[in-house]
C-alpha cells in the first residue's frame, strides 16, 4: 500500500506518494507561514488532493516539528510554528477529498524511522538519529521500535539542558542542547567571529557579501571544504558538541548506532571526526565497551516524508 508522507516546515512542505521499499514515486512542495496554521492546513490539504488524484494510496502521515500527543493526532506545542493543543490530523482531514486515516508524528521520529527502516540504521536493531538543523532532533529506536515514551514526547534530546544558564531556546528555557550543537548554533558562532576575529574571517564574510549577519551554514562548509581555518575550527566545535552530548545520551540508551542527519551533514568528515572524538572522550567506561558507530544519514532531506508516511502505512 501506498502512502503520503508530508514533510512540515515553518516557510514550506514537502509532500511525497512513497511505496512499500521506502521510495518516493511523485513529490510536491508548497509554501507556508509559520504564524498562520489554517494555511498550512490548506497548504497540505492541497498538496494531498493534488497527489491523491494521481494515485492510489491507504493513509497519510503528517510529519510536524513539536511534542505531538500520545494518539498522534494533535501537536501539543511547537517552538516554531504556532501550534498549541492543535488537533492537526482532524483540520488536515476536514479538507482532503478522501477517507484516509491520517497520523501525525514528530518529525525527528520520522526521519530516524526512515533511517533505521530504509538507511543507514537498516542493520541495526538500537539507534539513536540525531537531526541537526534548525534545531537538534533526536529519534531513539530500541529493539527495533521507535520509542515514544508515555506521553509521546519522548527523545526530545535536543532539549536536554546542557548549559546552566545558557544561551535562551524556543522551549522556553536556558542552556538546550540545541543552542549548542545545531545548524543555528554553527551561524551564530560564525558570525560572532567574523566581529571578534574578523582578520581569520575574510573567506567568510567574501561568501556573506561582507555581511557578518548573513554568513550561513553551508558558507561555513564550503570554506572548510576550500581548507579555511576558521570554518574548519567552527565544524570541530559544532561537531564537539554533538559528540559529547551524544556520549550522555548513550549513558541512558547505549545504542549500537547514531546516525547523523540534517543540512550540516554535508561537512562529512570534517563534522563527522570532531563527533567521534568529542563522543568516545565522555564515553563513559570507555575502553571496556563496545563504541558505537556514528553515521551519516542516507535519506537527507527527504527522511521526513518517507518516514511518516511508512509509520502512518502501518
Amino acid at each position: 500500500m501506498h502512502a503520503i508522507g508530508v514533510d512540515i516546515g515553518g516557510t514550506k512542505i514537502a509532500v511525497g506518494v512513497v511505496d512499500e521499499e521506502g521510495k518516493i514515486l511523485a513529490q510536491v512542495r508548497r509554501e507556508t507561514d509559520a504564524d498562520d496554521v489554517a494555511h498550512i492546513d490548506k497548504a497540505i490539504a492541497d498538496a494531498c488532493n493534488e497527489l491523491v488524484r494521481e494515485h492510489e494510496v491507504g493513509a497519510i502521515g503528517l510529519a510536524a516539528a513539536g511534542f505531538v500527543s500520545p494518539d498522534r493526532t494533535s501537536v501539543n506545542f511547537a517552538p516554531n510554528i504556532a501550534w498549541r493543543e492543535y488537533p492537526l490530523a482532524a483540520k488536515v482531514a476536514e479538507l482532503v477529498d478522501a477517507d484516509l486515516p491520517i497520523v501525525v508524528e514528530n518529525d525527528a521520529n520520522a526521519a530516524g524511522w526512515a533511517e533505521f527502516r530504509f538507511g543507514a540504521g537498516r542493520d541495526a536493531t538500537d539507534m539513536l538519529m540525531l537531526t541537526v538543523g534548525t534545531g537538534l532532533g533526536g529519534a531513539v529506536v530500541s529493539e527495533r521500535e521507535l520509542v515514544r515514551g508515555k506521553w509521546g514526547m519522548a527523545a526530545e534530546v535536543g532539549h536536554m539542558r546542557v548549559v546552566p544558564e545558557g544561551h535562551y531556546c524556543g522551549c522556553g528555557h536556558e542552556g538546550c542542547w540545541e543552542q549548542y550543537a545545531s545548524g543555528s548554533a554553527l551561524e551564530r558562532d560564525a558570525q560572532h567571529a567574523a566581529v571578534a576575529r574578523d582578520g581569520q574571517a575574510k573567506r567568510l564574510l567574501e561568501l556573506a557579501g561582507g555581511d557578518p549577519a548573513g554568513i550561513r551554514g553551508k558558507m561555513v562548509t564550503q570554506a572548510a571544504q576550500e581548507g579555511d581555518e576558521l570554518a574548519i575550527e567552527l565544524l570541530a566545535t559544532l561537531g564537539r558538541w554533538i559528540g559529547e552530548g551524544s556520549a550522555s545520551v548513550a549513558a541512558l540508551l547505549d545504542p549500537e548506532l547514531i546516525v547523523i542527519g540534517g543540512g550540516v551533514g554535508a561537512a562529512g568528515e570534517l563534522l563527522l571526526g570532531p563527533v567521534r572524538r568529542g563522543f568516545e572522550a565522555q564515553l563513559s567506561a570507555m575502553g571496556h565497551r563496545p563504541v558505537a558507530k556514528i553515521e551519516l544519514a542516507e535519506h537527507g532531506n527527504e527522511a521526513g516524508i518517507v518516514g511518516a508516511a511508512d509509520l502512518a502505512r502501518r
